[in-house]
């Protein structure tokens, strides 16, 4: 069932917070050995909140549309009473003290917590196979990626454990394992949702957002967590700029994701994006940031940080304050042009991720004949609207080789009625 389905559901006493609580536990324990979503279970919190939500219900008190629905959230996220490991071995000071500001939003909405998803190590990778708790696998092929960091929130939805998981996305990390799991993964303007309580990875590109099954239950989620989501947009028909060649993509995707779009809107073809500057300015505003969040790791307990994650951190070390200054210079440009797209087309669209899950541990891929580095294609094509703070949305498109395939969707901040209205209407098209 979808949010609004469930939301019935226990209204009208068919089924229980309680019942709810306890199915997606079930669901979880049975498919978490196989798909390794969840690093802890909370039974008893989650047994906690679903009493209480049912408690309330029959009082009469109706919290809203999240009101005891099961939800996960990133093991980057304070949960008082929980430790918050970042997926690290790490020291991270131990337990929770306070809930972060999304929590306390979730708690408030009446939702029900049932644990903390599998995150790549300290979010710095786009794969999610480099854990203290394991790599997150792909619900369509356990051989496969999840894609990362917010690897296991996205399992977590595809699969069925929860209908609603929160992320974090600092160059594609909600979007991408969106797209390689086959569920909407949303990511908001700039601080429209409160990192409060929120470990960081690089501070100036962090997001936190959603996973759905569907673009109508993500936009329930982010109404609970921030003060500025807007209403649903009706009948609109958002005008529709297409990014091609922003990054190498494997052409059947791109060919396949286009013309989704083409049968859903009239599309016009835009340019000017260079297609390897801005991964490269995007590397030094994220590596800086990373080291500078960090550096206290690399200084108390390097022997315990997975060598792949630690060595991005000692290539931030060597970034110098100059050439982060040039990576400022270009995502200003960037903001720039942008801006003047989006003063033409509410919406531009481009494929998330330009080839389909690879399997765990591949370090390489060929793409139409050309060999890439799996983690910087990966987050290619989804980074630069962390430079620029968009508002992103990843809806599925199809499948390719049986596997998922999805179209990226990007507005200006205040105009996200647009962006889900375009997105919904993704999703009513048959691929």
């Amino acid at each position: 069932m979808n949010i609004t389905e469930i939301g019935r559901a226990l209204r009208r006493g068919a089924i229980s917070a309680g019942e709810l609580a306890d199915t997606a536990i079930r669901r979880t324990r049975e498919l978490n050995p196989t798909l390794n979503a969840f690093a802890l279970i909370d039974d008893q919190g989650a047994a906690a909140a679903a009493r209480a939500a049912d408690e309330q219900l029959a009082a009469g008190i109706d919290l809203g549309p999240l009101h005891g629905v099961p939800v996960a959230v990133k093991d980057l996220i304070d949960l008082a009473g929980l430790p918050t490991t970042c997926g690290s071995a790490a020291s991270f000071g131990g337990i929770a003290t306070e809930d972060a500001e999304v929590v306390r939003r979730l708690r408030e909405a009446g939702a029900v917590i049932i644990g903390k998803t599998t995150l790549h190590e300290f979010a710095y990778g786009a794969t999610g196979d480099r854990s203290v708790h394991g790599a997150s696998r792909n619900p369509h092929d356990p051989s496969r990626m999840s894609g990362g960091s917010s690897g296991g929130s996205a399992v977590a939805v595809a699969a069925g454990m929860v209908p609603l998981a929160l992320g974090t996305d600092t160059a594609g990390s909600v979007r991408v394992p969106a797209a390689l799991c086959g569920v909407v993964g949303f990511k908001p303007a700039y601080d429209a949702i409160s990192s409060a309580g929120v470990y960081p990875l690089a501070p100036s590109l962090d997001h936190v957002g959603v996973f759905a099954a569907t673009s109508e239950d993500a936009l329930i989620g982010y109404r609970a967590l921030s003060d500025i989501a807007p209403p649903a947009a009706a009948g609109e028909h958002p005008s529709v700029g297409w990014i091609p060649s922003i990054a190498a993509t494997d052409s059947r995707i791109e060919k396949l994701t286009r013309e989704l779009v083409n049968r859903v809107f009239d599309v016009e073809v835009v340019d000017g994006f260079s297609k390897w500057e801005l991964f490269e300015a995007f590397s030094a505003l994220q590596g800086k940031e990373a080291f500078e969040v960090h550096k206290h790791h690399l200084a108390a307990d390097e022997d315990l940080i997975d060598p792949e994650v630690l060595a991005r951190l000692h290539k931030g070390r060597a970034i110098s304050d100059r050439r982060y200054a040039q990576a400022e210079i270009v995502r200003d440009e960037l903001l720039v042009k942008v801006g003047e797209l989006l003063s033409i087309y509410d919406v531009l669209a481009l494929p998330t991720v330009p080839f389909v899950a690879p399997p765990i541990g591949d370090r390489s891929v060929s793409v139409d004949g050309t060999d890439l580095e799996v983690r910087s294609a990966l987050l290619s094509l989804t980074s630069p609207w962390n430079m620029t703070g968009s508002p992103a949305i990843s809806v599925p498109a199809g499948r390719l080789d049986g596997l998922p395939i999805a179209v990226q969707l990007v507005t200006a901040p205040g105009n996200e009625a647009l962006l889900f209205a375009a997105a919904r209407a993704l999703e009513t098209t048959k691929y």
